[in-house]
């Protein structure tokens, strides 16, 4: 693809290549810097991988202290840096610039501690997502955003596109478990945002870092609410005649004031993707699914269920299947949470990511399906319909550039739709370069400006993961 441009690369940065790595050598690890260009390459790239750019070199710290040495030395020299977590970013937010340092987490990767009293836990920022999980769930804790990607994204990352996932619907995405981060600027100094604690006093700073896709600075420690596990917990599978039908049942069980823990989506094709991939026991006479867990003592699920089981009902359910193990549960939630890697094994495909009013679902399920037709390709739905975060699979051949860019003029075009019905840009994926040239459609010019104005106050030079979020030209300074 080449639709979404690129800033040219500064060449006096270029120029200055071998004299900038000599600079960056003292500050870390001799194995922490990598400069030789076949291993460059696994950072050129991200989960967006239709671009790619090779970076100037590529900065694995392991202390926060580090950290602060390697930005310092980065802002001194003018040098734009790409902060990585795990490269799992759908949206481009790590792919970096021909002349950009790229600064990865991925070595700073250990619980520092664990306070079950106060249910918190201090990590540091290259711990994945599900590993938080693991070390407190012996003790019957959890860490509740549970992105698709938890196996292998990062907190940083998860900090920095305020990523959700399947159970945000009851416990909120990232912002929502985070109480406070360890953050280097783009001088090297260290900041404590936050702490230990539900809320701090002052501006709510906590609240701008995250989602802010690193482009104000690194978090190299976060502190995170973690919950008791629930008594039981209860998926169950409705299958219905329509997208429409299970979209409006979508609608009507939110409407209703039933908060269960997930409420996941599947059309037709998704189904057939997920229950080939992982024979998790789908419904296949049905063009949409539902996946409703409820939590809790056995007569709190028995009740919930009860009610949208009527609810269901009222719109045409086919089937209601609940699972009767812990091994059935797992296996409908791997179904979910491995169909973004299994449609990839059946064709190349763009993940979107618009949010939409819940009311608007059967509208926009049905107007997605047109947009995507109308460019003569396929489309498998899959989301998290609770919190109407649209997780649209547009499939299309890599390898042919017509097909590419159809591919994303419709992704845009859907985009545009969630933006036109009350919705927005992105939900959990982040802005990154995908969505940046979008951004005037959800945003005035007074919207964009004050918003780029706060981001300067933080990198007056425009270092910190530059070209990504806001459109390339009108920059403005602090």
């Amino acid at each position: 693809m080449s639709a979404i441009a690129f800033p040219a690369p500064d060449k006096s940065i270029l120029a200055r290549r071998d004299a900038i790595i000599a600079g960056l050598a003292p500050l870390v690890a001799p194995d922490a810097l990598i400069t030789a260009e076949d291993e460059r390459r696994p950072y050129e790239t991200d989960a967006l991988t239709a671009y790619r750019r090779l970076p100037l070199a590529v900065v694995l710290p392991s202390t926060t202290q580090e950290v602060a040495a390697v930005l310092a030395y980065c802002s001194a020299q003018g040098v734009p840096v790409i902060p990585r977590g795990a490269g799992t970013s759908l949206c481009g937010g790590a792919i970096p610039q021909e002349d950009a340092v790229v600064i990865g987490v991925s070595k700073m990767n250990r619980v520092l501690s664990i306070d079950y009293a106060d249910r918190v836990a201090k990590v540091q920022t290259g711990v994945t997502n599900l590993s938080v999980t693991a070390a407190v769930s012996e003790e019957g804790f959890f860490y509740a955003p549970d992105p698709s990607s938890q196996l292998a994204c990062s907190i940083g990352g998860n900090i920095g596109m305020n990523s959700g996932g399947a159970h945000c619907l009851k416990y909120g995405v990232t912002t929502n478990n985070l109480l406070g981060v360890t953050l280097v600027m783009l001088d090297g100094s260290i900041v404590e945002i936050g702490g230990g604690h539900l809320d701090s006093p002052g501006y709510d700073l906590l609240g701008l870092i995250v989602g802010s896709e690193g482009q104000l600075g690194i978090v190299t420690e976060a502190t995170v609410r973690i919950l008791r596990s629930p008594e039981g917990a209860r998926p169950v599978l409705f299958g219905f005649p329509s997208s429409e039908q299970a979209g409006a049942a979508v609608a009507a069980i939110i409407g209703a004031g039933i908060i269960p823990v997930a409420m996941e989506f599947m059309d037709k094709p998704a189904i057939d993707i997920c229950e080939a991939f992982a024979k998790a026991g789908y419904p296949m006479d049905v063009e949409a699914l539902l996946i409703i867990e409820v939590e809790g003592a056995d007569a709190e699920m028995d009740a919930q269920l009860a009610r949208i089981v009527a609810i269901a009902r009222e719109h045409g359910v086919k089937t209601v299947k609940e699972s009767q193990s812990a091994m059935e549960s797992a296996a409908i939630w791997k179904g979910r949470k491995s169909a973004f890697g299994a449609t990839g094994r059946i064709a190349d495909y763009i993940c979107m990511d618009g949010t939409i009013p819940t009311g608007q679902l059967p509208h926009v399920l049905r107007r997605m399906d047109e947009i995507v037709k109308g460019y003569g390709l396929r489309v498998a739905n899959v989301f998290h319909a609770g919190d109407g975060n649209l997780h649209p699979l547009i499939l299309y051949d890599c390898n042919d550039p017509v097909e590419a860019q159809k591919a994303e003029d419709a992704g845009n075009d859907i985009l545009k739709l969630c933006v036109e019905v009350g919705g927005c840009l992105t939900g959990e994926h982040g802005v990154g370069i995908e969505k940046r040239d979008l951004m005037i459609f959800q945003f005035n010019e007074a919207d964009l400006h004050q918003q780029m104005r706060v981001r300067a106050v933080f990198d007056g030079k425009w270092l910190m993961n530059p070209a990504k979020v806001f459109p390339l030209e009108g920059r403005v300074a602090a």
